[in-house]
């Protein structure tokens, strides 16, 4: 059951820094977590120390915490320090879309339009620096949140908000999505408006609906090859799972194949290590060489935040570590 209230949302953080403690290796994807439960139960201070402890630790992604600091100290009373974490983002320019998606939309929230359209239209520039630019998840709901500031501004559409429009799947136009006399309509006296709203955001949040259902992805497990011949040599009942490196390759994408043929979406890939996977045994108290283990390895894996998406973007190296493209070495058609 997802938390709900505030104490179970606290309850939830807890849970992940416990977590957190007992695997440092995975301390800041579980924090980040424990971070977002803590501000949904309004515990913002709390929320603002594990930004603070995560920042000290020399994260894999600052940025993206320095974003995630700021829209959090801005609600509950520290703008200015807001302002200045935002403007450190802007000058240090990072390649990831997503610190640029957080404080732009922190921008928005304030009633601060032209500065979000401002910072959405500078990530655009630097993510998206030309036509040829290739189009990812994120970069595209980069361009969906600049579409949007700038429908509220009332700006002309330009070529970027084109390649929103185009990209944008829902059943309602963009256009319409972001119209600011929507947002009015929520302030309306009328029921039958109100109503009429309602409906109209029932039917574009099901997909979304339907995607936060699972709340990481379905996961398939990697071992590289000195890995797999470490596990190997340590469990050899392990041999029948894996009987060749090459094989465990041409298995995993087979895998994540099918179950994308079968419709199931949100797909990932771990990659294994023998001393997590160890520890991970022990903490389950059950033996390495039990080869039910695997699967629940790589579940407890994806659900800590070490999931790859599949497949790759065209053109990004395949997932198999071979330094190919994906798509002329695992991801090559038959």
């Amino acid at each position: 059951m997802r938390p709900d209230t505030p104490a179970e949302h606290i309850d939830e953080a807890e849970r992940l820094i416990r977590t957190a403690n007992r695997y440092p290796e995975d301390q800041e994807p579980l924090l980040l977590q424990a971070a977002a439960h803590l501000e949904l139960a309004e515990e913002r201070e709390r929320a603002s120390t594990l930004y603070g402890q995560l920042l000290a630790a020399d994260p894999a992604n600052p940025h993206l915490i320095k974003a995630l600091q700021a829209a959090n100290l801005w609600e509950y009373g520290h703008e200015a320090e807001a302002r200045a974490l935002i403007e450190g983002i802007r000058a240090a320019a990072p390649q990831d879309a997503a610190p640029w998606e957080v404080i732009s939309e922190t921008l928005e929230a304030h009633d601060e339009l032209e500065a979000a359209q401002a910072t959405f239209t500078e990530a655009a520039d630097l993510l998206l620096p030309g036509e040829e630019s290739p189009l990812t998840q994120a970069t595209v709901a980069l361009l969906t949140g600049r579409h949007r500031v700038r429908r509220l501004l009332g700006l002309p559409h330009d070529d970027r908000d084109m390649v929103a429009d185009t990209r944008h799947s829902g059943p309602v136009p963009l256009d319409e999505l972001h119209d600011p006399k929507r947002i009015w309509a929520l302030g309306s006296d009328d029921p039958a408006e109100l109503r009429a709203e309602i409906a109209r955001l029932r039917a574009e949040l099901g997909d979304r609906r339907a995607a936060l259902s699972r709340p990481f992805p379905v996961a398939v497990l990697h071992w590289p090859a000195a890995e797999l011949a470490e596990l190997l040599d340590s469990y050899p009942a392990l041999a029948a799972e894996y009987p060749s490196h090459e094989a465990h390759l041409e298995a995993v994408e087979s895998s994540l194949r099918a179950l994308s043929a079968s419709g199931t979406t949100n797909l990932g890939i771990v990659t294994a290590t023998v001393p997590s996977y160890e520890a991970f045994a022990a903490s389950e108290r059950t033996a390495p060489a039990s080869p039910s283990l695997l699967a629940e390895y790589a579940t407890t894996l994806a659900a800590r935040g070490r999931a790859t998406s599949w497949p790759p973007t065209p053109g990004t190296p395949c997932w198999c570590a071979s330094g190919l493209a994906y798509e002329t070495c695992h991801g090559k058609r038959p």
